[in-house]
């Protein structure tokens, strides 16, 4: 099991679209770790948002780890460019693609880490075949596609049978949680060691919104 320290990943998604590098910066002197980048293709789920080339113009603004979420179908089609505009590490659905094993094996041979999600619907046995050779699982606690969304409790089963799997075959991949979260909701997902936050960091004071979830956790 992992011991590193719980992380924060704050969602562009829930950014000023007008200004996202100049918010990159802002969340990162906040105190973020990772920052979360939701790619959607308007098919996978019925939301648009950005691709690689924006991701691309975004990249020299910061070091910070960039975490690519593709919300999108077929994702083998696109992981070369991703990987090219500077995703850190790189997150597919299990149910977008029949070439799971492939995808997650371009981004690792890249150097780069590799997460597999699911929508809440889906059952964990879906990706058990391939908890092997991940870097991370995404738990969504929302349906995936648009932000501002209610926290869904009952996804929280899933985290604890992620921990399970993870101690009994000593494996090392982080646990992520997105969706809802806030100072109250990441109380209960205290099992998961990152955590994606949008609109409760984009409001108001982004220092203080970091600082509050890192006190929740405790």
């Amino acid at each position: 099991m992992t011991t590193l320290k719980k992380k924060i990943a704050p969602s562009l998604l829930s950014a000023d679209f007008s200004r996202l590098g100049e918010e990159i910066n802002a969340v990162e002197k906040a105190g973020a770790d990772w920052l979360h980048l939701d790619v959607m293709d308007g098919d996978f789920v019925p939301n648009l948002t950005f691709g690689a080339p924006v991701i691309k113009s975004l990249r020299p603004c910061s070091k910070i780890y960039f975490d690519v979420h593709l919300m999108i179908q077929k994702p083998e089609r696109h992981i070369t460019d991703f990987l090219k505009a500077g995703a850190d590490g790189i997150t597919i659905h299990v149910e977008s693609t029949d070439q799971v094993s492939a995808c997650l094996d371009q981004i690792k041979s890249a150097g780069k880490k590799a997460g597999l999600t699911l929508r809440p619907g889906t059952a964990v046995s879906l990706i058990e075949p391939y908890l092997s050779k991940v870097d991370l699982v995404l738990v969504m606690t929302v349906e995936p596609g648009f932000g501002g969304q209610s926290f869904m409790a009952d996804q929280i089963a899933k985290v604890e049978l992620l921990n399970q799997w993870r101690t009994q075959n000593k494996a090392s991949f982080l646990i992520e949680i997105d969706g809802g979260i806030n100072d109250k909701t990441i109380k209960q997902a205290a099992g998961a060691d990152v955590f994606v936050a949008g609109s409760y960091v984009f409001t108001g004071n982004y220092s203080h919104n970091i600082n509050s979830l890192r006190q929740a956790l405790g």
